[in-house]
């Protein structure tokens, strides 16, 4: 009786993690008869008495509030459309493109083109799936100049860190300026190639080691080692 996994363990769908009445299913688990049951692969969270798996992978989707970095799909008459790096394009009207005004009749492109990558914010998510996002607000911006990565969403906080203290890390030891949306979008950009390609090492790093206790130190030893001497 109790719990049959322990915390971070790496579960698949159908397996057991805990067994009786004493821990109650969330999200990614549910209850047959006395037992909880993984319905996903990911990593066991255990939350008091809620057992909850973290997918391992999976298509972002869009919440109210995310920070996102989109890129620019389609100019209309209204504004763009964006590619939020999910199953579903947000827009991006006139009023909310930026702190300036736009006039309706101005050439569009001058502001964002094809192609363009922005941070936004998404402001509402309809029933339908219909995303708005907005310009409006500090350090929302045209992305220029670095390098764009994908990562997957479900390990975004882990590359963040608490208090954003993992990508604070990363930052300082490799002189460049990051950037992380809540949808796997990462702008990187820096002086030298070299620090941004280091800074695109580490965080496959931190991607593909997120389960692992004891992540920081072990990014902390490989950063020393890659700058020791710079």
């Amino acid at each position: 009786m109790g719990l049959l996994v322990q915390e971070k363990d790496i579960v698949v769908p159908g397996e057991e993690v805990a067994d009786g009445m004493d821990y109650l299913p969330s999200t990614g688990t549910y209850r047959d008869k006395e037992k909880v049951v993984s319905n996903r692969l990911g990593l066991v969270q255990i939350n008091g008495r809620a057992i909850k798996i973290v997918p391992l992978t999976g298509r972002y989707l869009p919440k109210v509030g995310d920070t996102i970095i989109g890129k620019v799909v389609d100019v209309m008459m209204s504004g763009w459309r964006i590619d939020t790096n999910s199953a579903y394009t947000a827009m991006l009207s006139l009023a909310e493109a930026s702190s300036d005004f736009i006039p309706k009749n101005a050439n569009l492109t001058k502001y964002y083109g094809i192609g363009d990558y922005i941070s936004c914010k998404i402001s509402n998510v309809t029933s339908q799936m219909l995303i708005d996002i907005s310009m409006r607000g500090p350090g929302l911006r045209k992305l220029t100049g670095g390098r764009i990565i994908s990562v997957l969403p479900t390990k975004v906080p882990r590359i963040i860190g608490t208090q954003g203290s993992m990508v604070s890390m990363i930052k300082q030891a490799t002189n460049t300026r990051i950037m992380v949306g809540q949808n796997g979008i990462v702008h990187i950009s820096g002086d030298r190639i070299e620090d941004e390609l280091l800074t695109i090492k580490t965080i496959r790093m931190v991607e593909e080691n997120s389960h692992i206790t004891g992540l920081t130190d072990m990014i902390s030893k490989f950063l020393e080692e890659q700058t020791r001497g710079k």
